[in-house]
């Protein structure tokens, strides 16, 4: 879009990409811990107090990337609309 412009995008447009890329990150990791504690639960038994924790971890970082997600899709939108010839 840069190209087309033939000028540089506002910054707070890479600003919401790279929050959006920190977003998918953190559920990534956050899914990472999910699946450790899980298979570690079948190993040791009962379940534990963390598990509550690493779900509400996961659930917090999905809502995270949820909002991020649509600051994006508006960003890139408007993004996109200052592109397009006049």
């Amino acid at each position: 879009m840069e190209r087309l412009r033939s000028s540089p995008l506002h910054a707070n447009i890479s600003t919401a990409l790279d929050k959006h890329l920190e977003s998918i990150h953190a559920v990534q990791a956050r899914r990472k811990d999910e699946i450790v504690n899980a298979s570690g639960r079948q190993r040791h038994g009962p379940p534990r107090c963390q598990d509550e924790r690493v779900v509400l971890a996961l659930a917090a970082a999905l809502r995270a990337l949820c909002l991020a997600t649509r600051k994006v899709r508006t960003v890139l939108w408007c993004a996109f609309q200052m592109s397009l010839p006049k």
